[in-house]
C-alpha cells in the first residue's frame, strides 16, 4: 500500500471523492447509520491516504492537539471492506501516528473507538480511557496513547 499525507486544499476531486465514498460506504451504508459525515473538519485535517492499484484501499483523517480534542486526535478511520484481510488497518494507522509526531510533534494522541475493536487500538498503544457511550448510536470509548 502506498501512503500519501496531504491538507484539504492538496486533495484533487477524485481523491475528496474517493474519500467520501469510503466513508459512506463503511459508515453509512454497511454500518446502517445515518450521521453527518460532513462535520465542516476536514478542512483543518490531515487526510492519510492509502492506495493499491491507484485505488483507495485505507484512510484516517488526524489533526493536531485542540483542533478536535485536547490531544491530537486520528478519526474516520476507515479500510475497504474488500481489502480488509491485508493489514491496512494497522499500517494506516502507524502511518497517521508518523504523520502527528511528524506535523505536531507529539506522540499522545487521543481518538473515539468503536467498542468492538477496543483490542486493535489496544495492540497500537491505545488505552481505553473514560466510560463506553453511545455516538450516533454505535457504542464508542476514548481511547489514548501516551
Amino acid at each position: 500500500m502506498t501512503i500519501t499525507t496531504k491538507t484539504f486544499p492538496e486533495l484533487t476531486t477524485e481523491e475528496l471523492y474517493a474519500i467520501l465514498q469510503l466513508r459512506s460506504e463503511v459508515f453509512v451504508v454497511e454500518q446502517h447509520c445515518a450521521y453527518q459525515d460532513l462535520d465542516g473538519k476536514d478542512q483543518k485535517a490531515l487526510h492519510i491516504i492509502g492506495t493499491q492499484n491507484e485505488q483507495l484501499v485505507a484512510y484516517t483523517r488526524v489533526f493536531g492537539p485542540g483542533e478536535y480534542f485536547r490531544e491530537a486526535s486520528i478519526g474516520r478511520v476507515v479500510v475497504k471492506p474488500s481489502e480488509r484481510k491485508h493489514g491496512y488497518g494497522r499500517e494506516i494507522m502507524n502511518a497517521s501516528l508518523k504523520a502527528i509526531k511528524n506535523s505536531y510533534h507529539t506522540t499522545t494522541v487521543q481518538l473515539s473507538a468503536q467498542t468492538y475493536l477496543k483490542k486493535f487500538y489496544n495492540s497500537l498503544g491505545f488505552e481505553q480511557v473514560g466510560k463506553g457511550y453511545l455516538e450516533d448510536g454505535i457504542p464508542h470509548i476514548g481511547m489514548l496513547k501516551k
